[in-house]
C-alpha cells in the first residue's frame, strides 16, 4: 500500500514538475514508464485482493486457479528495463525498480498458489 501511495502522489505531483525540464523524447518515456509502474501496482492489487475473496470464502480454490484470477500484464510488467535510464527523473526510477520487485514476487507466489490449487483441485 505504501509504494502504491507513493506512486499515486509521484504521478499526481512529482511527474509533471519533473517533465518540465526534460526533453519531449524523454518527456514520452516519463510518460510510458509511469503506465508500467502504474500496471504492475494495479495488476499486484488485483490478484491480493483475489487471494482475500478466497481467504474470506468468497472464492474457491477452483475459481482461484482459472485465468481470470492470474496474475496477468507479464510482457510489460516483467520487463525490468527502466531503472538504468539515468535520463529519466531519480523518483520514477526507483517506482520503476521497486514495483518490478514486487511484481516479481507476486507472480512466483502467483505461480506457487496456482500449483498448490491445481493440486487440491485435480
Amino acid at each position: 500500500m505504501a509504494l502504491l501511495i507513493e506512486a499515486r502522489n509521484y504521478i499526481a505531483y512529482h511527474e509533471s514538475i519533473d517533465q518540465r525540464r526534460l526533453p519531449p523524447h524523454v518527456r514520452l518515456q516519463v510518460s510510458y514508464e509511469s503506465m508500467r509502474v502504474t500496471s504492475r501496482l494495479t495488476q499486484v492489487m488485483a490478484w491480493l485482493l483475489a487471494q482475500k475473496a478466497v481467504h474470506a470464502g468468497e472464492l474457491t480454490i477452483a475459481q482461484m486457479a482459472s485465468e481470470d484470477y492470474a496474475l496477468s500484464g507479464g510482457d510489460i510488467c516483467a520487463d525490468p528495463t527502466g531503472p538504468e535510464n539515468e535520463e529519466l527523473p531519480n523518483g520514477l526510477r526507483s517506482l520503476l525498480e521497486r514495483s518490478h520487485r514486487l511484481y516479481m514476487r507476486v507472480a512466483r507466489l502467483d505461480e506457487m498458489v496456482r500449483d498448490e490449487a491445481a493440486r487440491a483441485v485435480g
